[in-house]
């Protein structure tokens, strides 16, 4: 049977019978054998609405105004990064799009962000600019982590682990929110950029709430597919941390945004990278390990493999 992204539906696994959470389970298991699965949620549809309202706010400014709120040595974790500055790795034209990038601060002596400075850096929003939007932000971002943080449960016993597996491994961790503006591609300064070239994500899992457009592709089986979840649904896919945990048995969910044909307007999205803590020893677990699936991966360290990963996709500044 060829490989096919599933739609589950994560309330039932909360609220349903035992029968009901193994069925859940069972079809996260198969779908990300693709990299990618569709979920239901509980995130309000009007919190969404009203944090794409403000980003558009913040996105139609001026060039010059959204360059005030650029955070240089943040290498792309918190503030504004313009147009043409990410590449995806091995790609040799930047990404046409431009972004906002927000994660939930640490008070200034926690050892984390002590250890870590670079990780949890001071966070910029654009406040001035648009009035009310560090707060909108600050409950959207809360509001994604919680529901990975929830769907992480999922996975861990799908992997063969405790439910609460990752519980401790993403609590504090420097998971970052980012808003995305593809203009139209007819405004591009030359050929042979994409909105966003072919990539797979560093850290355990990301959430991508519904965009306002098409443009999303995913990699099944070798082949390219739009993205289509079902009504309301939020797409999780998987990024090279839980590829490493898991010994290879959940691989990358590899994707790109590609402008539609003849479209002539622009796209916005949301998403949510969900990080382990930085100090956290990536090395598969014993439950993916087998004499018939050998350990694939050595360990590493979460920050090293993030900042090798920024290096290659030009955000970790000098």
């Amino acid at each position: 049977m060829a490989e096919a992204i599933l739609d589950v539906d994560l309330l039932a696994f909360e609220r349903g019978s035992q029968r009901a959470r193994e069925a859940v389970v069972d079809g996260v298991r198969r779908s990300l054998a693709t990299g990618f699965v569709y979920t239901s949620s509980d995130l309000p549809v009007d919190l969404l609405d009203s944090a794409y309202g403000v980003l558009q706010r913040f996105f139609a400014l001026e060039p010059e105004a959204k360059r005030c709120f650029r955070a240089p040595g943040a290498n792309g974790q918190t503030g504004y990064t313009e147009l043409l500055v990410e590449t995806a790795a091995g790609s040799v034209h930047p990404d046409w799009k431009e972004m906002l990038n927000w994660s939930a601060p640490l008070p200034l002596g926690h050892p984390l962000r002590r250890r870590f400075p670079q990780l949890y850096p001071e966070q910029l929003l654009p406040e001035a600019a648009v009035p009310g939007i560090t707060v909108l932000l600050a409950e959207f971002h809360r509001a994604i982590a919680d529901l990975q943080r929830r769907f992480l449960r999922v996975i861990a016993l799908g992997m063969g682990c405790a439910e609460d597996f990752f519980e401790e491994m993403v609590s504090e961790a420097p998971t970052l929110t980012r808003a995305l503006r593809y203009p139209p591609m007819a405004d591009a300064p030359a050929q042979g950029h994409l909105w966003a070239a072919a990539h797979g994500d560093i850290n355990l899992i990301t959430a991508l709430p519904r965009a306002t457009g098409p443009g999303l592709q995913v990699r099944v089986a070798g082949e390219w597919l739009e993205a289509a979840p079902p009504e309301g649904r939020v797409i999780i896919n998987t990024g090279l941390m839980l590829e490493r945990l898991s010994n290879g048995r959940i691989p990358t969910g590899w994707h790109r945004v590609m402008a539609p044909a003849g479209a002539t307007s622009e796209r916005h999205s949301v998403v949510q990278f969900c990080h382990a803590r930085p100090w956290t020893i990536l090395a598969p677990v014993p439950s993916c390990c087998s004499p018939h699936h050998p350990q694939r991966y050595s360990a590493i360290r979460a920050a090293d493999a993030l900042e090798e990963v920024l290096y290659r996709i030009n955000l970790l500044e000098s």
